[in-house]
């Protein structure tokens, strides 16, 4: 995927609620990061970091950052930083909800940006801020390409039956259908697999991409049949804040009996609920697990308990299960969650090799295990700056 004849150097930016986290890669000898970093606290005191690839630190600086606008002017204004204009060739962005039409990377233009702001209320803490990004470097950075990354993109492959709800055939023409997100991660995941374990690569896998957001997938054949997550990034798992699968009767009860509008409900949902609701202690699942509160110790042990019932499901829709990967913050730095899991599994033929759990391997399991269990770091970066190459060589 390397533009032949011609070298680019590429600025990756993912966009969150409050942060804003970038990478610049070049295409000399091949696609790589050079520069890394990120914007966080945005929306009051932020700090700036600046790395090199191998995270030596070259600029650090606190700030005033109101919004996403002020965060990219500080990383801008910094000599020889990321968004240096030198050699810039293309922007290439992380946008979590891509709807129904957008299957596939896009040259942002003021169409596709009108159609991605449309979706704002669908992923109300990602889309928002990706879009005021997009907005922003359109007027700073006029003619330099950007390429726009969609989560959903990559599970646009699935069966009818994964992909609707049981709700009259108008809406699902309207775009009411389950999505599935993290597909940059997922992606990226499938071709790793391929290099790390490729006699199971294009088997039944289970990837848990496990962190403040969380989902599953169900590759088969390296592409996506199922995910845990639907419309929105509430559905599936229990999330740092965000609740998962949830009764709608109960959305009903909070407006009905409790009077609450529907922006409390939003907020709730996405704010109140997951690990921080359920334990009432903290979002972290680092701090629950040093805790010995029992509702610390029941927010582990839900999260656990439905991370296997998951993938318990979602081998039912591959019709059995070769493998699985574990991967994103929780599923590469907890060995407690994943040898929760794997014991859990235990029923699918998953031994866990607990000295290679503890030591983060890549694989977790026994030898001898009927069933492998990887964990392979994931990189939605790299997957980005690929796609906006691609992109970029063909304008060029």
């Amino acid at each position: 995927m390397s533009a032949t004849g011609s070298d680019h150097r590429i600025c990756v930016l993912n966009a969150g609620s409050s942060s804003l986290k970038f990478g610049v890669y070049d295409n000399k000898d091949g696609l790589r990061q050079i520069q890394t970093g990120a914007v966080e606290g945005i929306g009051g005191k932020a700090r700036l970091r600046i790395m090199t690839a191998d995270g030596k630190l070259v600029h650090e600086a606190s700030l005033d950052a109101p919004n996403h606008a002020t965060a990219l002017d500080a990383v801008t204004d910094v000599p020889d930083g990321p968004l240096a204009r030198r050699g810039l060739s293309a922007f290439g962005h992380r946008v979590v909800h891509g709807g129904p039409d957008m299957t596939a990377p896009v040259v942002v233009d003021a169409t596709t940006l009108a159609r991605i702001e449309a979706l704002d209320p669908l992923a109300p803490l990602h889309n928002p801020p990706a879009v005021a990004v997009l907005r922003a470097l359109g007027e700073r950075f006029p003619g330099v390409m950007q390429v726009a990354c969609f989560d959903t993109a990559f599970h646009r492959s699935h069966p009818p039956v994964a992909d609707r709800f049981a709700i009259p055939d108008a809406l699902y023409r309207e775009g009411v259908r389950r999505y599935g997100f993290h597909g940059l991660s997922y992606e990226y995941i499938a071709g790793a697999l391929m290099e790390q374990a490729p006699e199971v690569a294009l088997g039944r896998i289970v990837v848990a991409h496990l962190g403040a957001g969380a989902s599953m997938c169900a590759l088969a054949g390296g592409r996506s049949v199922d995910s845990s997550m639907g419309f929105t990034a509430l559905d599936g798992l229990p999330m740092a804040t965000r609740c998962g699968s949830l009764d709608a009767g109960i959305i009903l009860w909070l407006q009905q009996q409790k009077g609450w509008t529907a922006d409390r409900v939003e907020h709730f949902l996405y704010e109140e609920c997951g690990l921080k609701g359920l334990s009432g202690i903290s979002s972290d699942m680092r701090t629950l697990l040093a805790s010995e509160a029992p509702l610390a110790k029941l927010a582990v042990e839900y999260f656990v308990y439905h991370v296997a019932q998951t993938a318990g499901a979602l081998a039912m829709s591959m019709g059995g299960i070769d493998g699985m990967v574990f991967t994103a913050g929780i599923g590469e730095r907890s060995p407690e969650i994943r040898l929760g899991v794997l014991r859990r599994m235990g029923w699918l033929g998953f031994v866990p090799d607990d000295a290679a759990n503890n030591a983060s391997a890549p694989r977790l399991t026994r030898p001898e295990s009927p069933r492998p269990a990887f964990m392979i770091p994931t990189d939605e970066e790299i997957v980005i700056a690929r796609h906006t190459l691609v992109l970029l060589s063909g304008a060029t």
